[in-house]
C-alpha cells in the first residue's frame, strides 16, 4: 500500500467519496480515511437513506390500512412486522454502501479504515480500531467529516429513551408516545414514520413555526396537513429538563402560557446538527474554527488558511445537505486539477420527505420582500390536477415567485405528492436563468403532476388554464 497520495480525504460521506472519485477520474492518486466500516457517511448509514426507507415502508403500511379501499382494493386485517421493516431498511443501506466500496475499487481509490487526524499540512495520521497508527503523506488534505446531532444540555441523550435521529431509526417496537423536540425536517420525517406505524407523536418547537427556513406560507400548509394526520404541536416552548422513570420520560418545558409537563416513552431530540471536527487536530496546524458555529472557514475554492488543506460539506458554511456536499466535492476536485469548478448556492434545492412532500429552491417570499424585490406570484393547487385526482393525492400546491420586470424565476416552493421529483425541473430552469414564461411555454405530458408546475407558471401572468 502506498504511503503517499496526491489527495487524502478524511471522511467517506457524500462530499468525501464524491471528491475522491472525481479527483481519481482526473488522474490524482487518492486515499479516503473513514472510521466507519462502511463508506457513505451519515447520509447512507444513519441518515438520508435509512430514513427514506422507513418513510416509504411506513407510507405503504398507512396506505394499506387507510387508503387502498378508496381505490377498490380490499384487504384483510393489516398488521405490522416491524422487524421485517427494519431488516429491509438495513438491506437497502448495505446494498448502497457496498456499491460505494465498489466505486472506490473501480476508480482505484485507496480506502483506509480508521480515524484520521491532520498530523501536518502534508500528512495524515490514521488510527485503526486496535489503536495502531499509520502516517501517510498527502499533497493535499480534504476535510469532509460531516456533522453530528446537537445535544441539549437540559436533555442529554441516554440512547435508550432519549435518543438522537440514529436511535429513532432503530426502535425495536412502536412507541406508545413519541415526543419530538424540534420542528425541523428530521424530527418531522421521523415523527411521521412512527405516527403512521401507530404512535402518538407530540412535537415541541422553541420557535413559533415549523421549519422556519422554508417559505412561510408553505410551512403553514405543512403544519396544517401534519395536524390533520394527528401530530400534535407545542410552539414557542422551551424544554427545560427531563427525567426517566421506569422507561417513561417526563419532560418539563416553558411555554408562552406557562410551565408544562409532557410524558412519553421515547424522546427524539432533533434540534439541529453541528460540524464534526473533534480530534482532527486542525488548531494545531493553524486552522481556527468559527467561534459561533465551530465550522471550518474556507474561501470560494474550499481552501482553509493552510493552503494544502481544504474542507467542504457540513463542516463548512451552507445548508447541511448531502447533495450540496456532493456538488462541492466535484467542484473541489476539478479546482484541484486546475479546471474550473463551481457551485451555484442559489439553486440548491431542499426537500422534506413527509407526505405530502415539501420541496423548494431559491428565494422564499419573505426573503424576496426583505430584499425589496418587486415580484409576482403564481400558484396552482393539486386538487385541480388530473394526475393528482387519479392518485387520490390532492393536498398541496405549487408556488412560483418571478421577478415582476424580467419574469426570471426567483424561487419555487411545492407542497404535494412527489414534490421531491418535481423540484429538479425548477432547479434546471433557475440554473439557466429561465423565466416563468419559459416554463409556461414548455409542453408537459398529460396527465402528470408536473402540469401543476406549468399551471403555476401560467398563473404568474394570471392566465392559468385549469383554475
Amino acid at each position: 500500500m502506498a504511503d503517499s497520495f496526491d489527495l487524502v480525504v478524511i471522511g467517506g460521506g457524500p462530499g468525501g467519496y464524491v471528491a475522491a472519485i472525481r479527483a481519481a477520474q482526473l488522474g490524482k492518486t487518492v486515499a479516503v480515511v473513514e472510521k466507519r466500516s462502511a463508506l457513505g457517511g451519515t447520509c447512507l448509514n444513519i441518515g438520508c437513506i435509512p430514513s427514506k426507507a422507513l418513510l416509504d415502508s411506513s407510507e405503504h403500511y398507512h396506505q394499506a390500512k387507510e387508503k387502498l379501499g378508496i381505490h377498490g382494493v380490499v384487504v384483510g386485517k393489516v398488521t405490522l412486522d416491524l422487524k421485517a421493516m427494519m431488516a429491509r431498511k438495513d438491506s437497502v443501506v448495505t446494498s448502497l454502501t457496498t456499491g460505494i466500496a465498489g466505486l472506490m475499487k473501480k476508480n482505484k481509490v485507496t480506502v483506509l479504515t480508521g480515524t484520521g487526524r491532520v498530523a501536518s499540512p502534508t500528512s495524515v495520521e490514521v488510527t485503526d480500531a486496535q489503536g495502531g497508527k499509520k502516517t501517510i503523506a498527502a499533497g493535499h488534505i480534504l476535510i469532509a467529516t460531516g456533522s453530528v446531532p446537537t445535544e441539549l444540555p437540559a436533555l442529554p441523550f441516554d440512547h435508550k429513551n432519549i435518543v438522537d435521529s440514529t436511535g429513532a431509526l432503530n426502535f425495536d417496537k412502536v412507541p406508545n408516545h413519541l415526543i419530538v423536540v424540534g420542528g425541523g425536517y428530521i424530527g418531522l420525517e421521523l415523527g411521521s414514520v412512527w405516527k403512521r406505524l401507530g404512535a402518538k407523536v407530540t412535537v415541541i418547537e422553541f420557535l413559533d413555526r415549523l421549519v422556519p427556513f422554508v417559505d412561510h406560507e408553505i410551512g403553514d400548509s405543512l403544519k396544517r396537513t401534519l395536524q390533520q394526520q394527528g401530530l400534535e404541536f407545542h410552539f414557542e416552548t422551551k424544554v427545560t429538563g427531563g427525567k426517566v422513570v421506569k422507561d417513561k420520560v417526563s419532560l418539563t418545558a416553558e411555554s408562552k402560557s406557562g410551565p408544562i409537563t409532557v410524558e412519553g416513552d421515547k424522546v427524539l431530540v432533533s434540534v439541529g446538527r453541528r460540524a464534526y471536527t473533534d480530534g482532527l487536530g486542525l488548531e494545531a496546524v493553524g486552522i481556527k474554527l468559527a467561534d459561533r458555529t465551530g465550522k471550518v472557514p474556507v474561501d470560494k475554492h474550499f481552501r482553509t488558511s493552510v493552503p494544502t488543506i481544504s474542507a467542504l460539506g457540513d463542516v463548512v458554511d451552507g445548508p447541511m445537505l448531502a447533495h450540496k456536499a456532493e456538488e462541492e466535492g466535484v467542484a473541489f476536485a476539478e479546482i484541484l486539477a486546475g479546471k474550473p469548478g463551481h457551485v451555484n448556492y442559489d439553486t440548491i434545492p431542499s426537500v422534506i420527505y413527509t407526505w405530502p412532500e415539501m420541496a423548494s429552491v431559491g428565494l422564499t417570499e419573505e426573503q424576496a420582500k426583505n430584499r425589496g424585490l418587486n415580484y409576482r406570484v403564481g400558484k396552482f393547487h393539486f386538487k385541480a390536477n388530473g394526475r393528482a385526482r387519479a392518485m387520490e393525492e390532492t393536498d398541496g400546491y405549487v408556488k412560483i415567485l418571478a421577478d415582476a420586470k424580467t419574469d426570471r424565476v426567483l424561487g419555487v416552493h411545492i407542497i404535494g405528492p412527489r414534490a421531491s421529483d418535481m423540484i429538479p425541473e425548477a432547479v434546471a430552469v433557475m440554473e439557466f436563468g429561465g423565466s416563468a414564461e419559459d416554463i409556461a411555454r414548455t409542453c408537459h405530458a398529460h396527465p402528470t403532476l408536473a402540469e401543476a408546475f406549468k399551471e403555476a407558471a401560467l398563473a404568474v401572468d394570471k392566465r392559468a388554464i385549469h383554475s
